[in-house]
């Protein structure tokens, strides 16, 4: 009986929202918050400029986490970026090669999974690791950059 409600409980595990194939079953999306919420707890100011400013905050029985996504200017984005390069400059990454299975957490926002598309650039950083002082509350964040056109770019950021 035991070993039955243990397989239960591993099964509804999910390894948190850096897990790439969409997350937790035993997830929620809070309603009531959105981008302001989101910017306020990742302590990013969004450019007063940005357009297509979305946000979310989703639990799961493990963490807490929030996505904030905006178009912006490159010159803004590159500097939203730099703030997040503590454990190395933003890098491009490769699509993944696997599909994502729908319900990831940008689509609830309405946008792709930014590991899905081609020539994001990334950066991460555990903030308490690299001593920053105004994050210290947050586990890990992330930061992508998509370039949409020569005068927008869209900033997509994840944190738990």
């Amino acid at each position: 009986m035991a070993a039955a409600a243990l397989v239960g409980l591993l099964a509804a595990c999910s390894t948190g929202p850096d897990d790439r194939s969409g997350g937790s079953r035993s997830e929620e999306w809070d309603k009531k918050a959105g981008a302001p919420e989101a910017a306020a707890f990742m302590k990013v100011d969004v450019p007063a400029d940005a357009t297509e400013v979305k946000g979310a905050r989703r639990w799961s029985f493990q963490n807490t986490s929030y996505l904030l996504a905006f178009a912006t200017t490159p010159e803004a984005a590159e500097d939203i970026g730099k703030q997040f390069e503590g454990q190395g400059p933003l890098e491009e990454r490769a699509p993944l090669a696997t599909p994502i299975p729908p319900g990831t957490p940008f689509a609830h926002l309405g946008l792709p999974e930014p590991d899905t598309v081609q020539g994001v650039r990334w950066a991460g950083v555990c903030p308490p690791c690299v001593k920053d002082k105004q994050r210290k509350h947050i586990q890990w964040i992330e930061v992508y950059l998509e370039k949409l056109d020569a005068d927008r770019t869209r900033v997509y950021l994840r944190a738990w």
